[in-house]
């Protein structure tokens, strides 16, 4: 089973991967570009799926996440995806997941601050 801190690792670069995606990009030109909503999809299943992979204690101790929506969410991508809506995708991409990348890093922070946080700054 993969450590706690490499799974709230993996949220936080699956994050930041978005964010480098959508750098100067209107919402107009996602919902035109494949590669880029292919992109996105794929980095919000990997947040989906490490978020699910963190034991339930952890979660239940770090209330302050909506765990449970991050997980729903994932299932949707992968299960639901041809009844995907692409402006929820974009405003879950662009306003939801930095403030989980804020929350999960400073999760990272308290509890593994032996893990040092990739850079969250602009590209």
């Amino acid at each position: 089973m993969r450590r706690e801190e490499l799974l709230l690792l993996d949220i936080i670069e699956a994050a930041d991967a978005i964010r480098k995606f959508l750098a100067g990009v209107a919402i107009e030109r996602f919902l035109q570009d494949d590669l880029l909503q292919s992109s996105v999809l794929l980095k919000l299943i990997i947040i989906g799926e490490a978020a699910a992979r963190l034991p339930a204690e952890f979660r239940a101790r770090h209330r302050d996440i909506e765990w449970s929506d991050v997980i729903g969410f994932r299932n949707i991508l992968v299960h639901e995806y041809f009844a995907l809506r692409w402006p929820t995708v974009w405003e879950t991409a662009t306003a939801d997941v930095p403030k989980l990348r804020q929350r999960v890093a400073a999760v990272l922070a308290a509890e593994y601050p032996q893990v040092k946080l990739p850079e969250s700054g602009p590209d």
